[in-house]
């Protein structure tokens, strides 16, 4: 066994029905002027959070894949303001505009999700310019402190509660052969996955049920922080390719993709097809995912987001510049056209990946 293994230095603070208090002592010990970053849909749950903090300015224009444009907006606004701390409230999209603004001037940011996406536990970034998504990693854009209150998370919609939890579960998937897998990051994995097949089936079933959002926020925070130490494997790649140059919405995009690469990477066989079949508590991980996805009632098809057939073929030769290294199984162009097709209509993602050399 040999590895290399860097953990992020960062606090996690965990209190359903906490969340002002905790926000509250997070900033009095990294600043004195806040720049408050939350989308108008999440203004409701951002502004009892912002009276007991100094905040000099919000920034509200949020937009999905952080266009480069708003990422500017919300970087001068920081600087107009002479905000020394950001407070982010919200998804992905607002985390990733958060941020965008940490990235070129190493503010702290306090981050208080609402979703399941993860990156709040994480020190990647992305940015899409020209309908091009660019990622990397910066230890600037980690946040300091994380709040998690599963309260905030109520209101969210069982339909993207669903997809949101899946993306999580695609991180966990994605961990297990990305480049820098080790079994550190494979356990955070694995017990994420449990984390979501306790809670992704309760908040379907009681979408108020406390105790349901609190394991799919663990679940996030266990997802993201091995994706993070794990790095970006063949999902993320095709999830990313799509998102920036095909517009997709970022959830429902890794909710569709995830049984089709889990069908082409397991394909291989091995310990890790095992561990996550023992992780789903299922003979397999693929009927495991399968039984999981029909449960909950995860979305299926790419169309119904918007990517079209002659999308397809751009997208692949896209994904063919980013292959991650260390796949498990040699990737060609026809594979991912094939993979992108069969999510596009929801087709069978066992009988699809058989058909494949």
């Amino acid at each position: 066994m040999r590895f290399d293994q860097e953990n992020l230095a960062q606090r996690i603070c965990f209190g359903t029905g906490e969340a002002a208090q905790l926000v509250h002592r997070e900033v009095a010990r990294l600043g004195e002027r806040v720049l408050l970053v939350a989308s108008g849909a999440e203004s409701a749950i951002a502004q009892p959070l912002a009276e007991s903090i100094p905040v000099v300015a919000t920034f509200s224009d949020v937009m999905m894949h952080v266009p480069l444009q708003s990422a500017q907006r919300a970087r001068d606004a920081a600087a107009r303001h002479a905000a020394d701390v950001i407070v982010s409230v919200g998804g992905g999209s607002t985390t990733g505009t958060a941020k965008s603004v940490a990235l070129t001037s190493g503010m702290p940011i306090v981050c208080v999700p609402t979703t399941y996406a993860g990156s709040e536990a994480t020190n990647v970034w992305g940015i899409t310019d020209e309908a091009k998504k660019e990622t990397g990693t910066d230890p600037r854009v980690l946040p300091r402190s994380i709040i998690y209150d599963a309260e905030l998370s109520r209101t969210l919609p069982v339909d993207f509660s669903i997809a949101s939890g899946l993306n999580a579960l695609a991180h966990c998937v994605d961990s297990i052969w990305a480049p820098r897998a080790n079994p550190i990051n494979r356990t955070f994995a694995l017990e994420g996955i449990r984390a979501l097949c306790r809670g992704l089936p309760q908040v379907k079933a009681d979408p108020d049920a406390i105790k349901g959002r609190e394991q799919m926020l663990l679940a996030a925070y266990l997802s993201a922080t091995a994706f993070a130490a794990a790095g970006s494997g063949l999902h993320h790649k095709l999830c990313h390719v799509l998102g920036g140059t095909c517009g997709l919405p970022h959830a429902e995009t890794h909710s569709v993709m995830l049984p089709y690469v889990l069908a082409f990477n397991g394909g291989t066989g091995g310990i890790a097809m095992g561990d996550l079949a023992n992780a789903f508590g299922a003979q397999t991980a693929d009927v495991g995912l399968q039984d999981l996805r029909t449960r909950v009632g995860a979305p299926t098809r790419l169309r119904d987001y918007g990517l079209t057939a002659d999308q397809v073929t751009r997208a692949a030769r896209e994904v063919m510049t980013v292959l991650p290294d260390g796949n498990p199984r040699p990737v060609a162009i026809a594979d991912i056209e094939a993979i992108l097709e069969a999510a596009r209509v929801g087709a069978d993602p066992q009988t699809v990946v058989r058909g494949l050399s």
